[in-house]
């Protein structure tokens, strides 16, 4: 019954932004690590970040330190990534994954991805 339905993706020109949003639901999903992984076309998966709940803190896959940054709103049970200064190699589709339990980097569940393209 689990679902993570990502949401925000779309064609974007480089150097702008999007804001991705994952929205979860059939878990406790305060408890949890949450993260985003994508996969660019011809490549496999990537680990871009992820998210815990108790302090908050965070991670990044270090090349995109400074251009993106996760966050999360348990109330609303969704979790976001916003992307600024994008690159043309950030294309790819993103998905949502829910961590087994904290930032074990195994993965139980997905969303279906969606699509950020970076093209003039």
């Amino acid at each position: 019954q689990v679902q993570l339905v990502e949401s925000g993706g779309g064609l974007v020109q480089p150097g702008g932004s999007l804001r991705l949003s994952c929205q979860a639901s059939g878990f406790t999903f305060s408890i949890y690590t949450m993260t985003w992984v994508r996969q660019a076309p011809g490549k496999g998966l990537e680990w871009v970040s992820g998210i815990n709940t108790g302090d908050g803190s965070t991670s990044y896959a270090d090349s995109l330190k400074g251009r993106f940054t996760i966050s999360r709103d348990n109330a609303k049970h969704t979790v976001y990534l916003q992307m600024n200064s994008l690159k043309p190699e950030d294309t790819a589709v993103y998905y949502c994954a829910k961590d087994r339990a904290i930032m074990t980097y195994e993965y139980d569940y997905w969303g279906q991805g969606t699509q950020v393209t970076v093209s003039s």
